[in-house]
């Protein structure tokens, strides 16, 4: 088994662990790289996530071999074997707690940017790390968690070594692991792409967590003889609301566009996360479909005239892929029959394939293209050229299609979201 990334690694373990939800848990993951899969877990449950620092007490002159751990809130694990073992005095210990607790206090605040943690005291927690090697500083986390007083502490990754989770089961109440496989050498091996998990990333993880997105609904709407499926999420107060059209093999589910679309949320816009095709399609000749630029454009044109006299709020449309040739479709068809679209944005897409309509487009459009997708880059630029309405090309440098690359999806987020809200349906 292999993970595609934490953000993979992250949803599948959260389907592992769906039967705790019940129990109104705390999702708390381990810095740094135990974060990015602790939010999609978190997500998942509808749980507060937050982290546990953990700070290692190292015998002074044998760092490596560990007396115990510290935690926040005074929380407190020591071995007294190896402290009789290493015959270490009171001013030693005393010297490496002080100098640990000022380390683990300058990153908790680093972290949380200021939030209080999350008090723990009687609740059932859910520890998350990207995987587990030795397993020290996960059973130290157990340990420090317990010491703070969790009621239940469960212990969730996504791959460890069969010793290690081992003795995992020892200090946790469960212990949910997805592969433990018997030849380990090292966590990363396990993933696709491992890239170091950065501070910035930790701390806007937590911040992002921290406003809660609003509950998606599930939503069906008739169009053009089908019904389509969609996750309707509507932030209280939205003024607008933003449809998703997927691309070449994707779907309402995909994380990317997920993604972009919490950050909406958090921007008070609503979303619409739709498929444009049915399963039945999907399984059945849907590859061709995908390209049918016109079908598609019909149905999201039904599925935007419905959503808006269902919500009463203007609409915009976020396009991937081909779906960004059905969004500017839609688009020009919208300002032919009198409606608006009050704005388009395009994610990698092929805006090409919309043809004539290009010139028909009313609302602003902005086209993100990455700098390393040079066939498709090149395609926008001819597409460009064709608009007759105030759009904008950008480049997000060293991205590639999918934007997985590290920080570029969250560019593609930030620019959507300045484009929607810097241009409201009431513009002159």
């Amino acid at each position: 088994m292999q993970f595609i990334d934490r953000t993979d690694a992250g949803q599948r373990l959260a389907v592992r662990l769906r039967h705790l939800a019940s129990g109104h848990p705390v999702v708390l993951g381990l810095p740094r790289g135990g974060v990015p899969v602790a939010y999609e877990v978190a997500r998942a449950l509808d749980a507060p996530l937050d982290i546990v620092v953990v700070r290692k007490l190292g015998v002074p002159y044998h760092r490596e071999l560990g007396f115990g751990a510290i935690g926040e809130g005074g929380a407190r694990v020591v071995s007294d074997d190896i402290v009789r073992m290493t015959h270490l005095g009171r001013h030693d210990l005393e010297e490496v707690e002080h100098r640990e607790e000022a380390e683990l206090a300058r990153q908790a605040h680093r972290f949380r940017d200021g939030r209080p943690r999350t008090a723990l005291r009687g609740r059932n927690v859910i520890v998350v790390d990207d995987g587990v090697a030795t397993g020290a500083t996960a059973l130290a986390a157990c340990q420090v968690v317990r010491a703070q007083g969790a009621a239940r502490v469960v212990v969730g990754v996504p791959v460890g070594a069969p010793d290690a989770v081992a003795a995992l089961r020892v200090v946790a109440d469960e212990v949910v692991c997805l592969h433990a496989p018997r030849s380990f050498f090292a966590v990363g091996e396990w993933y696709g792409n491992f890239t170091q998990t950065g501070d910035e990333e930790v701390s806007a993880l937590l911040k992002q967590a921290a406003v809660r997105p609003p509950r998606s609904v599930r939503t069906e709407y008739a169009a053009g003889g089908v019904r389509l499926t969609g996750d309707l999420a509507l932030p209280a107060g939205a003024e607008a609301v933003v449809a998703f059209a997927h691309g070449t093999g994707s779907s309402r589910h995909s994380p990317r566009n997920r993604a972009v679309a919490a950050t909406l949320n958090e921007a008070g816009l609503g979303t619409l996360l739709l498929d444009l095709l049915t399963p039945e399609e999907e399984a059945h000749g849907g590859r061709a479909k995908v390209f049918d630029i016109g079908l598609l454009a019909r149905r999201l044109t039904d599925v935007t005239h419905a959503l808006r006299d269902a919500e009463g709020l203007p609409v915009g449309c976020f396009g991937a892929s081909t779906g960004a040739a059905a969004a500017l479709c839609a688009a020009a068809d919208a300002a032919g029959a009198g409606e608006e679209i009050t704005a388009v944005v395009s994610r990698g897409g092929r805006p090409d394939l919309a043809g004539d309509r290009l010139g028909r487009v009313r609302a602003p459009v902005l086209l993100i293209v990455g700098g390393a997708d040079t066939d498709v880059l090149e395609l926008n630029r001819r597409a460009q050229e064709q608009l007759r309405c105030p759009n904008l090309l950008h480049v997000v440098p060293g991205a590639t299609h999918l934007f997985e690359e590290p920080g570029a999806l969250d560019q593609v987020a930030r620019l959507a979201r300045d484009w929607f809200l810097g241009h409201p349906p009431d513009r002159p």
